[in-house]
Formats: structure tokens, sequence, C-alpha cells
């Protein structure tokens, strides 16, 4: 008998996730698929890469092709490219059952969602600001009475002050009779809370006890994930970065004119190849030439910079970024997944959850300031058992971040060697991309959207700081339970 149907699963779904080669279920998935079909309510907690998805999407299609009707499922995530991600795994597990599936998220028109939710789609996916939009100006379009389940993926993020009013806006709006299922790959004070808390009655129900379930591991990532560090002056993490980019990415996967291939191509990955005899773990060194890199940078401005730079130096490269339009968005995601350019520069936007197979290193080109942050984004790497690698390129001033991350993630950073004369004769070339880089930013404007758009709220900040303290007790964290 096969594994999932052991959890409960029936057969046609056990179906799908032979079709997707997937026969056996991770440990989140074997604790949490049976209670969820009892059920009952949910946290849990498990690194990331661990199928949380398929966690909370195979009971809940499940239940659906027992009783199919209108919304059935509201799954709640922090970032728009998770939503679009959540939603084709429930299409592509729900095929059986003709799933409708829809996703309500900013940059997109209005009265287009408006139109898709009226027809009462099985399944909303939705970031909390778009979807708390449409329940205050489109109510006729909402029909969310008869919800049986709410997700809340990547929870730790959801639950902040961030997303405190647009959440209470959206509990409001669904019945308090419904099984809630609460996921995320760190454990925050907010959801350590709802786990100790006692058990709130719901009018004609026995109060609940949620299941809680948190994968215990001594570290914080996963062991197939090798994680480096680069110790070098602030002001050259671009040459290093470049040199680095050139290790790593063939000659096939650079634009024939590429400045730096016939400077360095022959240096090929002697300092990662260096590194790897130092890795235990076999899985690890399965990290090889022709990888698909994701680098994360602290803010827009800078993943729109690096881009023009390498672009300038030959790389083939994509941004993700908030400044972008969301058809932007989605279509460099779009080539990156389908491999039409090997680098992807991101801002935290793409941190979360995001699963992308062929991501074999993940470059903080900036310390993040949080430790989970960091878990977050060396996790779209080393996914489902894969071999990847995280280089953190740090300077002078980030030894004590570096400290905390080490102490979170339960292990230390090895430093990757790498040539300090390799690195300076590419630094000409890196520094005339760089200057190329400033003039763009400068010519395009970088940025006007936002000022003009901060003007505008600067006429009304009197008038929002007026709503907020007569809201005060609807801006906290409400209780998804």
């Amino acid at each position: 008998m096969s594994a999932f149907k052991e959890l409960g699963l029936d057969q046609w779904l056990v179906d799908s996730l032979s079709a997707m080669a997937i026969t056996q279920p991770t440990e989140i998935q074997r604790a949490c698929i049976q209670p969820t079909l009892a059920g009952l309510d949910i946290i849990g907690g498990a690194k990331t890469g661990s199928g949380k998805t398929a966690a909370f999407a195979l009971p809940i299609l499940q239940k659906l092709s027992e009783d199919p009707f209108g919304v059935f499922a509201l799954v709640l995530t922090p970032t728009r490219e998770l939503a679009y991600q959540i939603a084709d795994q429930f299409t592509v597990l729900g095929k059986g059952v003709n799933i409708r599936v829809s996703v309500v998220i900013g940059g997109v028109d209005m009265m287009t969602q408006a139109l898709e939710l009226a027809r009462r789609p099985h399944i909303v996916v939705a970031t909390p600001g778009r979807l708390a939009d449409h329940i205050e100006s489109s109510a006729n379009a909402i029909h969310f009475q008869r919800v049986k389940f709410l997700v809340l993926d990547e929870a730790d993020r959801l639950l902040t002050d961030t997303f405190a009013p647009d959440l209470a806006t959206i509990m409001d709006a669904i019945p308090r009779r419904r099984q809630t299922l609460l996921f995320t790959a760190t454990m925050t004070q907010s959801i350590l809370d709802l786990r100790d808390r006692p058990p709130q009655p719901v009018e004609g129900e026995e109060p609940r006890v949620p299941f809680v379930h948190l994968c215990k591991s001594d570290e914080s990532t996963v062991a197939s994930l090798v994680q480096n560090y680069i110790f070098v002056p602030s002001h050259v993490k671009e040459a290093y970065l470049v040199h680095l980019l050139m290790s790593n990415v063939s000659k096939l996967e650079k634009r024939a004119h590429n400045r730096l291939a016939d400077d360095q191509d022959s240096d090929s990955d002697d300092e990662i190849t260096a590194s790897k005899g130092r890795s235990k773990d076999s899985k690890a060194n399965t990290v090889g030439q022709d990888k698909s890199i994701i680098i994360f940078v602290g803010q827009c401005k800078t993943a729109e910079s690096l881009r023009v730079m390498l672009h300038e130096l030959g790389f083939r490269v994509t941004a993700l970024h908030s400044k972008l339009a969301q058809q932007e968005r989605l279509n460099s995601l779009a080539r990156f997944r389908a491999e039409a350019v090997r680098i992807l520069i991101a801002t935290d936007v793409g941190s979360r959850g995001l699963d992308i197979p062929t991501v074999e290193m993940v470059i903080n080109m900036h310390v993040p300031r949080d430790a989970d942050e960091y878990i977050h984004r060396v996790g779209r790497t080393a996914r489902a058992g894969r071999g990847g690698r995280a280089v953190t390129i740090m300077s002078e001033r980030d030894i004590d971040l570096i400290h905390n991350i080490e102490e979170r993630v339960g292990k230390k950073l090895e430093l990757l060697p790498m040539s300090e004369k390799k690195v300076l004769d590419g630094m000409g070339k890196v520094l005339a991309a760089k200057r190329v880089a400033a003039l763009h930013l400068l010519d395009t404007d970088f940025g006007a959207r936002d000022k003009i758009r901060m003007k505008k709220r600067g006429v009304a900040a009197d008038v929002s700081d007026k709503d907020s303290k007569k809201k005060g007790s609807k801006a906290r964290v409400k209780n998804p339970y």
C-alpha cells in the first residue's frame, strides 16, 4: 500500500502524486495530513523545502472532492509570487476534480479579480492587503459564508502588525466555524502564544485544541546545504560577486560578448572545488557547473543597479523586486524558471516559499539583519533532498550579524577561499559597469513613482493617524482561531 494511502488520502490523489514522482511523504506531511482530515486545527513548523504546501493542499482537496461547492478554502500568503506558486500546486494536484483556483493579489486589475471571485472559485489564494480591499469595496463579489478552511502560509510573517488590520477585516468576513491551518518555517512568539493559549469555544461546538507539530532539529537549515562566507572590504563586494559568478555559470550561459569570459573562464571554480573537498556531506557535492543562482540584496535600487551592472558585464540576468510592475515580476520569474536566464537578483520578496528546483546556489550580497530571514533566503536551494550552496558576502560591519546567524542555524559558516589577485584583475571592468548602472538609475529616474506616491500619502497623513487611533484595537494581530 502507498505511504500516502496509509495517511488516508484517496487513490486519485495518490495517483496525482505518483505522476509527479512523489511517493513518500515528508515528516510534516506524515504528521499533519491525518489530523487535518480528522477536522483538527493545525500549527505546523518545518524547514523550508520540506513539503508544507502539500501538507495542507492534499487534505483540503480530498475534503473538497467529497462536497464541492463555492469558495471552500481561503489561503493567505505574504507575497504575490508565493500566491501564484501555491495556486499552481493546487491546480496540478486537483486536476482530478476540475478544481477552480483564483489568485487575488496586488498589481492586477481589481475589476477582473472581482468578476473572478463572483464566480465562486473553489480555492482563493490571496495576499491580505488586496483581499481586504475587495471585502471593503466589492462586497457583492465576496462569497465566503461557507469557507471550510483558512490557511496561513508563512504564518510568522502574516501574524505581524504589518498585516494586522487586513487580517482583522478578513477574519470578520469568514465563518468562525472552520478549520484553521498555520504553517511556517520559523517559529515566532506570536505563533508560540497561539500554541500555548487555552482553547477558544465556538458557538455550538466544544473548544478545540489545535494539533501542533514542530519538526525537531538542532539546525534550522537542511544538512545538504553547504554554507560559506566571503570576508571582504565593503567597497569591493561587487568585484568578488562577479568573480564568484564567473566560477559558477558556464561559458554557454554567458552572452557571447561577455567582457570577462576571456579573462576568467580558465579560473573556473578552483575555490568552490577547494571548499567542496572539506564537505563531508555527499549531497552537497552534487552542486556543479551550469548553476541557477539567486542573489539577494537589501533594497530595490540595489537590485536594479546590480542587474544593469551584471548585464553590462555580459551575464544573462533578471530581477525581482517590489518596484517592478506585477507582469514584469511574473515575466522575470518565468524566465528564471525556464532557465532562459541563470541569475535572478531579488529582494526579500523572493525569499519566502519559492520552489525552483534548479537553484543550486544562493548568494547574500547583503547580510540580512534578521537571522530568520537568512534561513528563508538560503532555503531557496537544497530543497527536497537536493544539494545546494549558500554564500554570504560579508564586510567588517557584518561580524555580529554573522554570529547571530550561526547561533540561529546551529552551525558555523565556512570561509570560501578566493584568489584576491584574480578578483583584482577584473576590477577595472567591474567599476566601469558600476558607472553605467549608476547612470542608468539617474536617466530612468528610478523610484520616481514612489516619490509621487509618498507625496500623495503625505497629504492624507493626518487623517490616517486619526483613523488608526480610532481603530487601535483592530490594528492588533487578530487571533486566527
